[in-house]
């Protein structure tokens, strides 16, 4: 039976103000969402003043050097992507967005896409602040290829037979040698890529259910009033994850081949000792 000790206790403690360093960005949002909702400023509608408000904590974490300029773009272009899916979504009565707001793309207030973007963010923090490395990863053409195809199922499951679930067990099988390596106070811990898609996933499932609240936006069944999001968004957003995890892949291949061509010596160096 495992002892819980104080080194234990301070090392979870450790953990746990990284895993919230990590999720600034989705704080950010919560607080915005909070505080729209008891403050009201005359001429702008509750949406647009969350929108500028991103902007602003978004601005802020670059300003102080959060996030890099690089780290930025790719956040963006998560952005746009939750964008896009959000319009094709609320367009099929998925979900809805009940406020007002002049900022919006048929009916989806801007932003929504930062809802996603914080997701990019969490990514690109985590390796950064944990030190990740990841071995055995599948080849990055696999992993592009399966997440276009988890990308495009959310769109397609309208019209054509849902493979949520075939996905689900391709990412399993895809990167099941894969494993995550990590550091807490000096001490490094490794565990399954696919169970931390897996945890993030619920932790996001979660989050959800507190934006929501706050409406952020509504399912059709929370209409009438508030209840709880059906725990099976908790596959969707494992999937989700991946996405985001694959795109900061691929953004940090293409780094480290600019690095290897701008430095000889760099390209001679294993991937995980490249200079970041």
């Amino acid at each position: 039976m495992a002892t819980i000790t104080s080194g234990n206790i301070r090392q979870f403690a450790a953990f746990a103000m990284q895993e919230a360093m990590c999720a600034s960005f989705a704080f950010g949002i919560f607080l915005s969402l909070g505080i729209t909702k008891l403050v009201h400023i005359p001429g702008i509608p509750r949406y647009d003043l969350v929108f500028l408000l991103c902007l602003g904590i978004q601005w802020l974490m670059v300003r102080f050097r959060l996030e890099s300029i690089d780290e930025l773009k790719m956040i963006c272009l998560f952005h746009i992507l939750g964008l896009a899916l959000e319009v094709y979504k609320v367009a099929h009565g998925s979900w809805a967005y009940p406020g007002a707001g002049y900022l919006k793309i048929d009916n989806v207030p801007l932003y929504s896409g930062f809802m996603y973007s914080s997701i990019g963010s969490y990514i690109c923090q985590a390796f950064r602040r944990f030190d990740l490395k990841v071995y055995e990863s599948p080849p990055l053409g696999t992993s592009l290829t399966l997440a276009t195809l988890i990308y495009l199922n959310f769109f397609t499951n309208h019209f054509l037979p849902d493979a949520r679930w075939l996905l689900t067990a391709a990412v399993f099988v895809i990167y099941f040698r894969t494993r995550v390596d990590f550091e807490v106070r000096s001490q490094r811990y490794r565990m399954p890529l696919s169970l931390s898609f897996l945890a993030m996933g619920f932790f996001i499932w979660i989050a959800e259910n507190i934006v929501s609240r706050f409406q952020g936006y509504r399912y059709r069944y929370q209409q009438e009033g508030w209840a709880m999001v059906h725990g099976s968004k908790i596959g969707s957003w494992f999937l989700l994850v991946i996405l985001s995890y694959v795109i900061t892949e691929w953004s940090q291949a293409r780094r480290r081949i600019k690095l290897s061509r701008d430095n000889p010596t760099d390209a001679r160096l294993p991937v995980d000792q490249i200079s970041r």
